[in-house]
């Protein structure tokens, strides 16, 4: 009887892990290789052609390779788990040197390494080159033939709706740039053809004709009041000379001839002021 169970057993965890090796992804199912432009056990992008020869041998087997940064086909621009990136490790050696390939998907996943191959060549130049076409033994004989995986495929309407999703976020912020323009150059229309009247008041009886406010200093700006004291308004400095801004209002408050202006738009018509103020 326990024999019967443990022999059940095995065949249970036989199926399991031939359905988890099943299950796993195979080249096949992805149509792209991107090749970095350096390697990390080089110092250099592209030294000694490493690179370039891993590319055109990719290519040379029947693979769709592309260099990295190169302008990719528009179904991989919309779904980058269309493609494998290969990515070459180096094996430490005594006396020769050992590199193996190995193909990564999105999820930063192996789903095939190739053979460590190997060369006992002194120049590097040399020694690299011979070890990675030993390790391409592996996809030489790998009869390479694409077949779309629905589960890899489908990803890429996902990354399309988020792509449309953001170019109308663009789209917008763009609509929205160009509108507050428009209403600058309109400010700016307004207040060149409704000018701003000031009537000049001499200094010496500028305290008897306008209340006289006082500018007491708060961070990044000014609290105005007049002599009660009560606070008229704050003022936020622009970071241009003598002009502030006030605060909860569509307003300013610069100085021009010697006398401090309030100038307010509300979107209608521009008010302006003259204001007595003591800083």
């Amino acid at each position: 009887m326990k024999t019967m169970k443990y022999t059940f057993c095995l065949v249970v965890f036989a199926a399991l892990f031939n359905f988890k090796g099943f299950s796993q992804n195979s080249i096949n199912d992805y149509k792209y290789i991107i090749v970095p432009n350096q390697f990390d056990f080089l110092r250099e992008a592209n030294q000694y052609q490493i690179n370039s020869l891993v590319e055109f041998l990719f290519n040379k087997y029947g693979f769709t390779a592309l260099m990295e940064g190169k302008d990719y086909p528009q179904d991989l621009k919309n779904n980058s788990c269309l493609a494998l990136t290969a990515k070459v490790e180096e094996h430490k050696a005594f006396l020769n040197t050992k590199l193996q390939i190995h193909l990564i998907d999105c999820n930063k996943k192996v789903v095939m390494s190739s053979k460590i191959g190997q060369s006992r060549e002194k120049e590097y130049a040399k020694v690299y080159n011979l070890a990675i076409r030993d390790a391409f033994e592996t996809f030489q004989n790998a009869n390479y033939h694409y077949q779309p995986n629905a589960v890899i495929t489908s990803k890429a309407s996902a990354t399309t709706s988020d792509g449309a999703e953001v170019s109308a976020a663009n789209a917008e912020i763009e609509r929205l740039k160009n509108e507050l323009q428009k209403q600058k150059v309109l400010t700016k229309t307004e207040t060149k053809t409704k000018q701003v009247e000031v009537t000049m008041i001499p200094k010496q009886q500028l305290s008897e004709a306008i209340e006289t406010l006082y500018a007491q200093p708060i961070e990044n700006g000014y609290q105005i009041v007049d002599t009660t004291p009560k606070k008229i308004m704050v003022l936020y400095a622009s970071g241009v000379a003598d002009t502030f801004i006030v605060k909860d209002k569509n307003a300013i408050v610069y100085k021009k001839d010697g006398l401090w202006i309030y100038a307010e738009n509300n979107g209608s018509e521009l008010k302006t002021e003259v204001l007595n103020i003591k800083f």
